[in-house]
């Protein structure tokens, strides 16, 4: 898959000191951006309902904890810093319907994709969102 363009003001203050949650909230966003337009391209011929579904599928907590796992060992030493700190952070609530680690793990993979979008590491991005559809999109 190509790059993942989508342009945004620079965020000039320091990345590292912006809180996690709101890493993730942009990091929820591009996510799902991502997997909606992953899965347009792979699968043109479904129908929205159809699409909805399968992209239910990989932006679950669940599905995005066993993403993080899958990334683990392909992360550098800021990445992994990163990932502890979203996963150490207090989310302040959990949803009734997600396993309490497995939503601190989702919220830390949303984190590590909303930091990279943010800075502008577009390869790096793109390259952490192939490995987690290489299986999913077909």
């Amino acid at each position: 898959m190509e790059a993942f363009l989508l342009e945004h003001q620079p965020i000039t203050s320091d990345l590292r000191e912006m809180p996690i949650s709101t890493l993730a909230w942009i990091g929820d966003c591009v996510f799902d951006l991502h997997v909606r337009m992953a899965l347009a391209e792979k699968q043109s011929a479904c129908n929205s309902g159809d699409l909805h579904r399968a992209a239910v599928k990989i932006v679950s907590a669940a599905a995005q904890a066993e993403a993080l796992s899958k990334l683990m060992p392909l992360l550098g030493q800021e990445e992994t810093a990163l990932i502890r700190r979203a996963r150490n952070h207090d989310p302040g609530s959990l949803p009734r319907h997600a396993d309490p680690l497995q939503y601190r793990h989702a919220t830390a993979l949303e984190a590590l994709i909303g930091y990279h979008y943010l800075a502008h590491n577009r390869e790096r991005l793109t390259e952490l969102m192939n490995v987690i559809l290489s299986d999913k999109t077909s």
